[in-house]
């Protein structure tokens, strides 16, 4: 189903109007709907800088920004599915478990109902029951995971399980995750010893740090990433620090020398044609942000996730 160009809104100006992500729908009919962007305002299991829960708000105001026709992929996602802005998931900021049901609950009706799911964060916690969700829908998921850390920790503060330092090592011991299909990729930064990759690769990940990237380059994460993923059900979760803080310094936990926001984009661009199903972006922590340029860089980054859908759609018809 596709709509005329007057009909995506962006014939008005950025300033102008309710801040949807761009400018689609606010509702929560799902008849119609292709693809919901859900907002998820919770950073109640940070560890460091919390904010992240007016990171949804902050995307959303910048993608007014955004004009609808991606020249790089030659697609217009808003004119080519069916978007609509689903709003928020009713969190619990002090109860991250009552939260992460929430967020089960409420993505796998949606995911059920046969639409794809964009999830704005938010804290990396969330990523736990988003992948539960997905994956009651599509069996275990490969995963392509763009971060600074592995988020891999057993326990975070003692005997905390649900952290935004753990959702992949409960993802996996959940069997929510096919690690023959699951890359980390951008790693990097001090840790508290070199036990924290040593256990992400036990668990069954391929870890691409920063330092290997730079050393295969684009095309050859790109090339690595299709040999593992091939035709899988492909979930993507994206925690903004994996990008240089020189880019995008409004995040909670930044760690210098990541990826441009230009390397980003094209690690974005490169996935097309996979089985992709499903993500989400991460750790947008507006109050460290400066200009606003971190919300711009994520609402531009969603803007990709919602190009990709729309080449699939294209593809399949």
């Amino acid at each position: 189903m596709t709509t005329s160009s007057k009909d995506t809104g962006f014939e008005f100006q950025p300033y102008y109007g309710i801040c949807t992500f761009g400018r689609a729908p606010h509702t929560r009919d799902l008849a119609g709907a292709e693809v919901a962007i859900v907002g998820v305002p919770y950073d109640g299991a940070t560890s460091y800088r919390s904010g992240a829960r007016f990171g949804p708000r902050a995307i959303r105001e910048q993608s007014m920004l955004l004009w609808g026709y991606n020249n790089a992929l030659g697609v217009s996602p808003f004119k080519t599915l069916q978007v609509i802005d689903y709003g928020d998931v009713d969190v619990v900021p002090v109860d991250v478990l009552a939260t992460h049901t929430a967020i089960n609950d409420e993505v796998s009706q949606i995911v059920q109902a046969g639409v794809k799911v964009i999830a704005l964060g938010g804290d990396h916690s969330i990523a736990l029951p988003l992948l539960r969700a997905h994956a009651r829908q599509y069996g275990p998921l490969a995963v392509v995971h763009f971060d600074a850390h592995p988020d891999t920790w057993d326990t975070e503060f003692g005997e905390r399980k649900y952290s935004h330092g753990t959702p992949f090592r409960r993802a996996i011991e959940e069997k929510l995750i096919d690690t023959s299909a699951y890359l980390q990729i951008g790693i990097r930064g001090p840790t508290s010893g070199k036990q924290d990759y040593a256990d992400a690769l036990a668990l069954g990940a391929r870890m691409i740090t920063l330092d290997e990237a730079m050393g295969l380059g684009l095309a050859g994460i790109l090339k690595e990433i299709k040999d593992r993923v091939q035709d899988k059900p492909l979930y993507i979760t994206l925690d903004i620090d994996s990008i240089d803080p020189a880019f995008a310094p409004g995040t909670g936990t930044p760690e210098v020398g990541g990826f441009s926001s230009y390397q980003m984009l094209q690690l974005l661009r490169g996935l097309k044609g996979l089985n992709f199903v499903g993500g989400d972006l991460v750790e947008v922590s507006p109050s460290f942000d400066h200009s606003h340029i971190t919300s711009i860089l994520a609402s531009n980054l969603v803007f990709e996730y919602l190009s990709l859908l729309a080449l699939n759609k294209l593809k399949a018809e």
